[in-house]
């Protein structure tokens, strides 16, 4: 692989991806993040404020401080911690609302689990960077307090004792709702693959972090290890569909599917190296030989189902009535670069080097913003940006990108 793209993810990264959301991201006026940012990086004060958004910016600028070992990034992790638990943390029943309006009150206050995943990633993350960054040590361990509390409720509240992985959403008190499902985009089910995924990633950085913030408790971390272990076997097991080797997207209680068969090559790509990411990180010689010919048939079957290898785009997903739908949106493509690196160093096959390649030529092409900063959301297969479709707000932020910036560079050590 040309050694020219790690140099250009760097300065994506650093020169682009982090400094955009610092400078466009943050509502001084009312305090927090702009739901919603236009694409002439004009924020949207009035616009809900939702948890995710919140944490995706604890964990990304957590993240590239501890990577990049740069005390700045602190600045913006730091406010997005003031701003998660003045006003998303329920002091009455624990656990995070869903959102809150431009006051900081709550909007929807039900525990959604992909929200309050998000938190728990975002907070294990925070804590190691407190710790190793700032070298607080007592600040670390009560962030990671605060992280091992969501994890409780996870556990005691949204795990589904009998058939397995966590539940799509409960109420307010952490009582069952059938007000379940995560955006306009989704349906009300029990249970769903977004979902269950990042409890999966959460539980991934939390079996990484926990032991840097409480050395002394090795013993403990079994319990975290326990869990992530049981979901990564969900995945197998329950959400994949081994007769296509797609993720089925809905479900009901005991894992039967509910709703309809779309299919979107965007999870599929990043849950091939998200199950095989956990499985390194427990890093048990049985459960990654039943990780490892998966992840690769997942990545396998993104690549030639989903990849536009003519232009170097990925696509969408695959509409239940069989129409493809071929917009490049930018988390996608920052999962394929994930996803398709994460194959090759497990293959070698240089297929999936040369689709790293092509996706990244792509963004760099077309999903780039070179007049206003960071990434278009959607690009048509043409090239051409949808500006219908915000810069920014509850659903993008440094997130995606910036984490698959970081991950490849990682890698590859460069």
């Amino acid at each position: 692989m040309d050694d020219k793209i790690f140099a250009e993810l760097r300065d994506e990264l650093t020169k682009d991806i982090l400094p955009y959301w610092e400078k466009q991201a943050c509502d001084t006026e009312n305090g927090g993040f702009f739901g919603a940012i236009g694409n002439d990086n004009k924020g949207d004060g009035s616009e809900w404020r939702g948890i995710v958004m919140v944490s995706r910016f604890l964990w990304s600028y957590s993240a590239a401080a501890r990577f990049l070992g740069d005390t700045s990034y602190m600045k913006m992790a730091d406010y997005a911690y003031g701003y998660m638990m003045r006003n998303f943390l329920d002091i009455h029943y624990g656990g995070m609302f869903w959102s809150v309006k431009t006051d900081g009150s709550p909007l929807v206050s039900r525990k959604q689990i992909y929200g309050n995943a998000f938190a728990l990633y975002a907070l294990s993350e925070y804590a190691a960077a407190t710790k190793e960054i700032l070298g607080k040590d007592d600040s670390a361990r009560y962030i990671m307090g605060e992280a091992l509390r969501i994890f409780d409720f996870l556990e005691s509240k949204a795990r589904d004792k009998e058939h397995g992985g966590y539940w799509e959403a409960l109420g307010e008190d952490w009582s069952p709702t059938k007000e379940t499902k995560l955006s306009d985009k989704d349906i009300d089910c029990d249970k769903s693959m977004n979902t269950n995924l990042h409890v999966m990633e959460a539980y991934t950085n939390l079996v990484r972090t926990l032991p840097l913030v409480f050395p002394e408790k090795k013993a403990y971390i079994g319990i975290f290890r326990n869990a992530l272990e049981a979901l990564v076997r969900v995945h197998v097991d329950k959400i994949l569909n081994k007769d296509d080797w797609h993720l089925d997207l809905y479900f009901n209680k005991d894992w039967s599917r509910a709703g309809e068969d779309e299919i979107s090559y965007g999870h599929d790509i990043e849950a091939s190296w998200l199950m095989w990411e956990a499985a390194e990180v427990l890093g048990d010689g049985a459960l990654k030989d039943y990780v490892r010919p998966v992840a690769i048939a997942v990545a396998d079957t993104a690549l030639r189902e989903g990849f536009d290898a003519a232009s170097g785009g990925f696509e969408d997903k695959l509409e239940p009535d069989g129409t493809r739908r071929t917009i490049r949106v930018w988390w996608n493509q920052s999962e394929a670069l994930n996803g398709f690196y994460n194959a090759w160093e497990m293959t070698g096959e240089e297929k999936y080097a040369a689709a790293v390649e092509k996706v990244w030529a792509w963004v760099k092409a077309f999903q780039l913003d070179k007049e206003n900063g960071e990434w278009f959301q959607e690009v048509t297969k043409d090239g051409v940006p949808c500006l219908n479709q915000v810069k920014g707000g509850n659903w993008k932020t440094s997130y995606h990108n910036a984490r698959c910036c970081m991950e490849l560079l990682r890698r590859s050590g460069k």
